[in-house]
């Protein structure tokens, strides 16, 4: 299942994006999301495979956040996408048959951000593509340790580099940071990138108003 997977998302054009992300270590305080041992991580690979396929086949800029929260991405396995735009995406999807929420604010907002967005809608992806919580409780989240940021940097790199050759050069892709933090995180992968307003806590208003002016 988890080689149909990787075949699946363009072919050949993403297997380093997929053995880096099941390289990335667990910690007892966070959840691997793609687990091909798990129901729950198949759904969300298999998700991920028809997100990867979608936007991702013409992609030309790349939200990168800080970690996945247990309210969204990690009941769907989609970047900034929780149980209430799982149904508006535009493709099939697998639905999560015990989600642990409903909805997530920050995913709500983006996807109201991206509503009128000219051109190839931008993929989004977590600079850690695990779910780090408090433990001994799941359901919440936590900052992801600086050596979990340098172990999931290696994914955002390899899925940088696979979109950057689908459209011809290195300077194709545009990288936007969602929040301080992942344009931190970015940077210490090498990565030079813009940074807009977190959608969280507050930041609704001055993201929407940041994404907005990205697309002219």
């Amino acid at each position: 299942m988890a080689h149909g997977a990787r075949a699946g998302a363009g072919g050949a054009r993403f297997d380093a994006f997929w053995a880096a992300l099941d390289a990335v270590p667990v910690a007892e305080d966070a959840e691997a999301l793609y687990s091909p041992a798990t129901p729950e991580g198949l759904l969300r690979r298999a998700n991920l495979v028809a997100y990867l396929e979608h936007v991702g086949a013409a992609a030309d800029t790349v939200l990168v956040a800080e970690a996945p929260g247990w309210r969204g991405m990690t009941n769907t396995g989609i970047p900034f996408t929780s149980m209430r735009e799982l149904g508006s995406l535009g493709f099939d999807v697998l639905v999560p048959p015990e989600p642990s929420a409903p909805w997530e604010a920050s995913s709500r907002v983006v996807h109201a951000a991206l509503q009128d967005w000219r051109g190839p809608l931008p993929l989004a992806w977590a600079i850690f593509p695990h779910h780090p919580f408090v433990a001994p409780d799941r359901l919440t989240n936590r900052t992801p340790r600086p050596s979990e940021v340098r172990d999931g940097a290696p994914v955002a790199l390899a899925l940088l580099q696979a979109l950057q050759e689908a459209r011809g050069g290195v300077d194709s892709v545009r990288v936007v940071a969602v929040g301080r933090k992942a344009q931190g995180a970015l940077a210490l992968a090498g990565i030079d990138a813009v940074a807009v307003r977190h959608a969280a806590q507050g930041g609704a208003a001055q993201f929407t108003e940041q994404v907005r002016a990205l697309r002219s």
